[in-house]
């Protein structure tokens, strides 16, 4: 059985590459409906706020446009290159509200509180242990006050998916996108293994690029993703000093257990 650890995780976060410059149009990134939550989030806190795998900035550039001011951490260069690029789009109000900095969400060190730390869009799910999870949540204890809230969000472990016989069948995960310089790309996801007793999935995300004098070229992108039921995070969140406010469905606040598999969105406060 393979081990994870945290080594591991880093080379499977820095997304590198053709993934950054592709992760915009990925249509299934690009029609979440998790910016506006998030924004509001921000809103209410009246910031600072601390975005952890900030990427490209979908959520970031959003939340400074709501005039809070945010600061955003990434692992990858690579992504905060592109995001960095989208800011300066911006108007300097907006740019003035943003900072970023390199760093690992398990042992970034800000040197400073924020009223409000957000995990969007599952990179919480990129820490393959429960010792490395417990790091991630102990840093943001460190950055919060007494009060301060936390809110992330996970995919909700669907049974019917956790047992389906697909290991290394390839299907399409959205439907293709054209570059500006005239490529078309389609991305392909496959699950490779899963480890039940571990709670890992292993999953091949491939995208099939075809170039405008008809030559193609594949890139494929390995990633790992724990995934986790309520009870348990409900349980490392308390052990990490957090108290559980609200668990939701959806980005609408649906209440958990109101859709299936919906969505684990938490909201929790620093006790």
């Amino acid at each position: 059985m393979i081990e994870y650890d945290s080594q591991i995780m880093n080379e499977f976060k820095d997304y590198r590459g053709p993934v950054a410059e592709f992760y915009d149009h990925v249509v299934p990134y690009r029609e979440r409906q998790d910016v506006g939550f998030f924004v509001d989030m921000a809103k209410e806190s009246g910031g600072p706020v601390l975005e952890m795998g900030c990427g490209t900035g979908r959520v970031l550039i959003p939340t400074a446009r709501a005039g809070i001011e945010i600061l955003g951490v990434d692992l990858s260069d690579s992504m905060l290159s592109i995001c960095r690029q989208h800011l300066v789009a911006e108007p300097p109000e907006v740019g003035d509200k943003v900072q970023f900095a390199q760093g690992d969400m398990c042992t970034f060190d800000a040197g400073r509180i924020f009223n409000l730390v957000t995990i969007p869009f599952r990179p919480y799910q990129h820490l393959a242990t429960v010792d490395d999870q417990m790091r991630c949540l102990i840093n943001v204890y460190r950055h919060l006050p007494v009060g301060g809230r936390l809110v992330f969000d996970l995919f909700n472990p669907a049974l019917a998916s956790l047992i389906a016989d697909d290991i290394l069948q390839e299907s399409k995960d959205g439907p293709p996108f054209t570059l500006k310089d005239g490529r078309i790309v389609q991305r392909y996801a496959r699950t490779t293994s899963r480890d039940v007793f571990k709670q890992i999935i292993e999953v091949d995300l491939i995208y099939r690029i075809k170039h405008p004098d008809s030559h193609e070229e594949v890139f494929t992108h390995s990633i790992l993703m724990r995934y986790s039921f309520r009870y348990e995070v409900e349980h490392l969140l308390a052990r990490c000093g957090f108290s559980v406010e609200n668990v939701y469905a959806d980005y609408d606040k649906s209440p958990f257990g109101s859709k299936y598999p919906g969505e684990l969105i938490f909201v929790a406060r620093k006790q």
